[in-house]
């Protein structure tokens, strides 16, 4: 995230030295377009969406760190529990105490268009972590590329089951633009180039208990399963794995009833269970940068800055998704016995 050379250019680096330095295409500028908030600092409020998950509790301790860092202001977070109501509540409730720029991340990308559009008329900038919102205003979207979580997670489990089996996928919520990318993309690789296996689709709202039941019943139709694709390990990953070891079927992989798992957050335990070879794979969904440029976003926000497509200085790129909407396609690494001890995976640099 580099500015445009011009005479303005150092003093702008000066002042946002965590965000840029001049020359990149992934580019800002100052604006008057900002509004009230502009040029002007302010607090920030952050809601962060549950903590029922170690994948979410890893950003939830993130955000404050970070904060501190980067010299923000930051109010007291809220929680809204997975629950938009409460969302929408928490963030009327911060704008009331002052927010002037706010930071979510709503799991139902559907239901908080109206939250955002009057947010915008408050000239109060958004930035979302994690989520694209379906429709509504966003100063800048921070996520991985989701699609892309789902093609790799294909493809590995395509390439070990060497294009024939049988696989259970354990589908994020469909009311959340992650869910549908990894489904969506997930499915239509394994129809492509892998039409030898067979792909249970099981929706399960993020939530472990419904995953693991899904998977019993399958195990039970269906002995000869011998892949698995999770897409929150922070979620499915202790529930998957203690059914499997009740019925024996949590073995190496040089077993022959060895059953391929990928999974998808990089926390500390799925790089653990990779290391004991009771999964295999793993994406790696950045918790520590997810928290790091959302805050960076809301901070360039209320100094008026603008960004446009391209390559940014921190290894990502500003896409534009449609109608203008930007969002920073942060790096997620496949994770595999291979480079599960890389100390630069946010998952080996927390406790």
């Amino acid at each position: 995230m580099k500015a445009r050379p011009s005479a303005a250019c150092a003093a702008l680096f000066t002042l946002t030295l965590t965000l840029a330095a001049c020359g990149s295409s992934g580019s800002t500028t100052t604006s008057s377009s900002g509004g009230a908030a502009a040029g002007k600092g302010g607090k920030v409020g952050v809601d962060f969406p549950r903590a029922d998950t170690d994948f979410w509790n890893s950003y939830n301790k993130y955000v404050p760190k970070l904060a501190g860092e980067l010299g923000i202001d930051l109010m007291p977070p809220t929680n809204s529990q997975n629950d938009v109501a409460k969302l929408v509540a928490n963030v009327q409730a911060l704008t009331s105490q002052g927010a002037k720029a706010i930071v979510m991340a709503p799991q139902d990308t559907g239901a908080i268009a109206t939250t955002l559009d009057q947010l915008a008329s408050k000239n109060i900038p958004v930035v979302t972590v994690d989520t694209r919102p379906d429709k509504g205003k966003t100063y800048m979207v921070v996520r991985a590329d989701n699609r892309a979580y789902g093609e790799k997670a294909c493809k590995f489990l395509g390439e070990q089951l060497k294009g024939k089996g049988k696989v259970v996928e354990f589908q994020g919520s469909l009311a959340s633009v992650n869910g549908r990318d990894r489904s969506e993309a997930f499915a239509e690789c394994m129809k492509t180039n892998y039409p030898g296996i067979t792909v249970f689709a099981e929706p399960t709202e993020w939530e472990g208990t419904k995953a693991s039941a899904a998977l019993q019943t399958r195990l039970t139709q269906h002995p000869d399963i011998n892949g698995i694709y999770m897409q929150a390990g922070g979620a499915f990953l202790a529930p998957t794995l203690q059914l499997l070891k009740s019925k024996n079927l949590l073995v190496p992989p040089a077993d022959p009833k060895h059953i391929f798992i990928v999974s998808n957050d990089g926390i500390p335990q799925e790089f653990q269970a990779i290391r004991d070879g009771q999964i295999d794979a793993t994406v790696s969904q950045p918790a520590d940068l997810y928290a790091k440029w959302a805050l960076s976003y809301a901070k360039a926000a209320l100094e008026g800055r603008t960004f446009a497509p391209g390559k940014t200085d921190h290894d990502s790129t500003i896409v534009d998704v449609g109608g203008g909407r930007l969002e920073d396609q942060l790096p997620a690494p496949l994770v595999t016995k291979e480079n599960v001890d890389d100390p630069g995976l946010w998952g080996n640099q927390v406790k």
